[in-house]
C-alpha cells in the first residue's frame, strides 16, 4: 500500500502520494516538500493515516541510522535557537546536511502554538543544505513532540548526517530528548544558580555535555559556572572511576551570538562519538532506545484503545459526574472504568 498524506486544512483534497524515492533520491525543493508531507502523515491522528505512516517508516528503516543525533535543551532564553543556527551554518561548511526539529510549546488554553523557531534561524531556515521543521508539543511531556523520532528518521532517511532536536526548554523534567539521541547537550547561563542548583539530579545527570551560553557578557561568571558544573558532574559520577576509553561528561563555554567556541564545542563531539563507537555504548544506547520506543507506542495504543472502548464511553459520563459531585473517589472511578474495559474486551 503506498502511503498517502491528505493536506490538513482541506481532508476533501486528492491524496498525493509519499514515495520512499521521493525522500531518498530526490533533491532540493522537491525533496522537502516529501520530507514535510512525510512528517505531515506521522503527526496525523486519523486512523487510515497512522497505517500508511507505518508502511512508510517500514520502508525506510533499512535508510535510517546513518546520522548523528544531537539533543539539545535549556531553558527558555539560554539561546538554543542562536547556537543551533550557528552550529548548523558551521557545519554545513564543513560539507555536512543538517535537519533540525524544534518543538514549539502547545498553549493549556488554545491548544495552539506559534512554531516560530525558523524565524529565529534566518540564515540557517534559507540554506539548502538545511532542513527546519517545528513541531507543536501537544501536552507531550518531556520536552518533545509525540512524533519525534519518527520525524527524526525520515530526516535520516533524506540523507542529513546531523539531526538536531531542540527541546521546548522546561527545565529539569525535560529529560526524553536524551531517550531519543546519540548526545544530550544541555545550554546554561552564567549566574543561573549555585552549587546547590547544579548538583540537582534529573536533566543535569543525563547531559552528556554541558554548555555555559552567553560566556561574553560575564567572564568571570561563566568560568565560575562552568567550575560548579564540572564538580557537580564529578559528584554525580564519583562512584564511576575514570576509564580512558569511556566518555565523561564536562562543561564548556561558548558565545553563540559571536559565533565563539563553535569549533571547539563540535570538537568535544566528535570526541564523544569517537569513544563511543569504539566501546559499542553507541550502538547499545541506540538499542535502548528502539526498545523504549516501542514500549512507549504500546502505552499511547493502549491509552487510545481504552478512550475508544464502547463500555468507557457508555460509562464515563455518569462517571464523570459522581466524581465532580464527590460522591465518588476518582482512584475509585478509575478503577470501575479499567474493569469495565476488560470485561467489554
Amino acid at each position: 500500500m503506498m502511503p498517502t498524506v491528505v493536506n490538513s486544512m482541506d481532508s476533501r483534497r486528492t491524496q498525493v502520494p509519499v514515495t520512499v524515492d521521493a525522500l531518498v533520491n530526490s533533491t532540493g525543493s522537491a525533496q522537502r516538500r516529501a520530507i514535510a508531507k512525510a512528517i505531515t502523515l506521522l503527526e496525523s491522528t486519523r486512523p487510515d493515516h497512522r497505517l500508511q505512516a507505518d508502511d512508510l517508516l517500514t520502508a525506510l528503516l533499512p535508510h535510517t541510522g546513518k546520522s548523528f543525533r544531537v539533543g539539545i535543551s535549556g531553558v527558555p532564553g539560554v539561546g538554543k535557537s542562536t547556537f543551533i543556527e550557528v552550529l548548523g551554518l558551521f557545519l554545513i561548511a564543513q560539507g555536512r546536511r543538517v535537519a533540525v526539529l524544534t518543538i514549539d510549546p502547545s498553549s493549556t488554553v488554545s491548544g495552539g502554538s506559534i512554531l516560530g523557531d525558523k524565524t529565529r534561524m534566518e540564515l540557517l531556515s534559507v540554506h539548502e543544505s538545511a532542513y527546519i521543521r517545528p513541531s507543536p508539543s501537544s501536552g507531550t511531556l518531556g520536552g518533545v513532540a509525540e512524533k519525534t523520532r519518527e520525524a527524526m528518521l525520515v530526516c535520516e532517511a533524506a540523507g542529513y548526517d546531523i539531526v538536531i532536536i531542540e527541546t521546548v526548554g522546561v527545565g529539569q523534567s525535560e529529560t526524553a530528548v536524551a531517550n531519543m539521541t546519540d548526545m544530550f547537550v544541555l545550554l546554561q547561563l552564567p549566574n543561573a544558580g549555585d552549587d546547590l542548583q547544579a548538583i540537582k539530579k534529573g536533566v543535569m545527570e543525563l547531559a552528556d555535555l554541558v554548555v555555559i551560553n552567553k560566556a561574553d557578557i560575564d567572564a568571570l561568571a561563566a568560568q565560575r559556572a562552568q567550575l560548579q558544573i564540572t564538580a557537580a558532574m564529578q559528584l554525580l559520577g564519583m562512584f564511576g572511576g575514570y576509564d580512558e576509553k569511556n566518555w565523561h561528561p564536562k562543561a564548556l563555554q561558548l558565545s553563540a551570538l559571536k559565533g565563539e567556541g563553535v569549533d571547539q564545542f563540535w570538537a568535544a563531539v566528535t570526541e564523544f562519538k569517537t569513544l563511543q563507537t569504539a566501546n559499542g555504548k553507541l550502538d547499545a544506547r541506540r538499542q535502548q532506545q528502539a526498545l523504549a520506543w516501542m514500549w512507549e507506542r504500546i502505552d499511547a495504543g493502549l491509552k487510545l484503545a481504552f478512550r475508544q472502548n464502547a463500555a468507557v464511553k457508555a460509562l464515563l459520563p455518569q462517571l464523570t459526574q459522581e466524581v465532580l459531585a464527590g460522591r465518588i473517589a476518582a482512584s475509585t472511578a478509575a478503577r470501575n472504568m479499567l474493569l469495565a474495559q476488560l470485561n467489554g474486551a
